[in-house]
């Protein structure tokens, strides 16, 4: 053994990071998981018993998805073993299977901790079935990723899913004191640089004890204030993936704070999506989109200035053309809202797949030959540039086709107008019958 740690540089006495050395060694020492680890916790309750169901562990990282199931399987006396998907494959899960299999055989039951499960692949998850169903393991799964979209529905019929909470600035700061305790001296950092060092780990436990003990490295002699702190470490991006369930998440809480009329939220979301490195021209079209399903004929301008937005970003790129998106945003979020477009439309479809091939009425077909003249074509057609008002008030809809109202309009922003003017109409339609 010690051949190996001379071979990698080490002795077999070189100390362990801190987040090693500060890995709780019971499940109350665990921050930030109380509404699962406590006493009237689902997993509080199962290690109570000494009796483990199989479970999902879906959080981000650094929130003690890992320690947890060590945790576990001491709690119950469970044999641990761990593997991770990224670096196993099948060979790797019949060995795991078979020594658990024969664990069972002597009375013993195995913990079988599985990190990043998602990264196995659908027929991999399927190879998990009987073994869990038969008790050959308990399964620990770990992601980071929606258990929904990323794991079969029969695996996941067979665990409980528990979903970990970002660590909150409370639990950080109790990782920092653990920390300080440990290293029997303070952090070498003021009050104000303590709250920057708190934000940057982003609620990430692993990540703020990994900047603390190089902070604990630095050996000065007068604490950092937050811009010194800024030169010894770097702030990482917050946690984002553009082509996963973050992504999904903060387009709709962008979107919902448009709808719900809040700019502030709104560009928040925003920003949150820009920090973390989302395509801006995504964003563009999303905001297009909001301007026809969630504002619509309320405020025709939102539209125009959606697709003005895009283009002067085209124009400037980043990060000048930003600030066109964002005032699109606050634009948008600012403006009065309606779905009658939206909703219109939506029925209008509907209709027409409900009612196929109907033909448009005859007086309103163009009669560009003397056939379809004879055949009645434009016949009785009144060219409402000609009529009083400007309205003729005939029937456009289908012969045989009841008249349908799909639009209606909401009386806020310029739709109220519109609305007064589609009342009058509409009795002017009812009028000429």
């Amino acid at each position: 053994m010690s051949d190996l740690f001379q071979a990698a540089g080490l002795t077999p006495h070189a100390p362990a990071p801190l987040a090693d050395r500060l890995r709780p060694q019971s499940l109350d020492e665990v921050v930030g998981q109380q509404h699962l680890l406590g006493p009237e916790g689902p997993i509080g309750r199962m290690a109570a018993a000494h009796r483990l169901a199989s479970m999902i562990l879906w959080g981000p990282p650094g929130t003690g998805k890992t320690t947890i199931a060590r945790l576990l399987a001491k709690a119950g006396g469970y044999e641990f073993h761990q593997i991770s998907a990224v670096f196993s494959g099948v060979a790797d899960l019949k060995k795991a299977f078979e020594q658990a299999r024969m664990r069972r055989q002597a009375g013993q039951s195995t913990l079988l901790f599985v990190d990043e499960i998602h990264r196995f692949n659908r027929a991999q998850q399927d190879g998990f079935l009987p073994f869990v169903e038969e008790g050959i393991v308990t399964l620990v799964g770990a992601t980071t990723e929606n258990p929904s979209f990323e794991l079969n529905g029969a695996l996941l019929s067979r665990c409980q899913v528990f979903v970990l909470k970002r660590l909150t600035e409370e639990s950080l700061e109790q990782l920092l004191q653990r920390a300080e305790a440990a290293e029997n001296r303070p952090l070498p950092i003021d009050a104000d640089a303590r709250s920057t060092l708190v934000a940057m780990a982003d609620g990430d436990g692993r990540y703020l004890l990994t900047l603390a003990e190089t902070l604990f490295s630095i050996g000065t002699d007068s604490p950092l204030n937050p811009t010194q702190l800024g030169q010894f470490l770097q702030k990482r991006r917050p946690a984002y993936d553009k082509d996963r369930e973050e992504h999904y998440n903060l387009i709709s809480a962008l979107h919902k704070s448009v709808r719900g009329s809040d700019p502030d939220a709104a560009l928040y979301w925003l920003a949150r999506m820009l920090e973390g490195g989302e395509d801006p021209l995504f964003i563009a079209r999303r905001l297009v989109r909001m301007a026809s399903e969630d504002i619509g004929a309320a405020d025709p301008l939102s539209l125009l200035l959606t697709t003005a937005a895009k283009d002067a970003y085209d124009f400037l790129g980043s990060p000048e053309g930003e600030l066109a998106l964002a005032q699109a945003v606050v634009h948008m979020a600012s403006a009065p809202k309606s779905n009658a477009v939206y909703n219109a439309y939506k029925a209008a479809r509907r209709a027409a797949k409900e009612t196929g091939s109907l033909m448009p009425p005859a007086h309103i077909l163009n009669a560009p030959t003397k056939l379809m003249k004879s055949l009645g074509y434009g016949d009785g057609y009144a060219y409402d540039h000609d009529v009083e008002g400007g309205v003729s008030g005939q029937n456009y809809f289908p012969e045989g086709m009841e008249r349908r109202r799909f639009y209606e309009p909401k009386p806020v922003g310029a739709e109220a107008k519109v609305r007064e003017r589609l009342e009058a109409w509409g009795k002017v339609r009812k009028d000429g019958k």
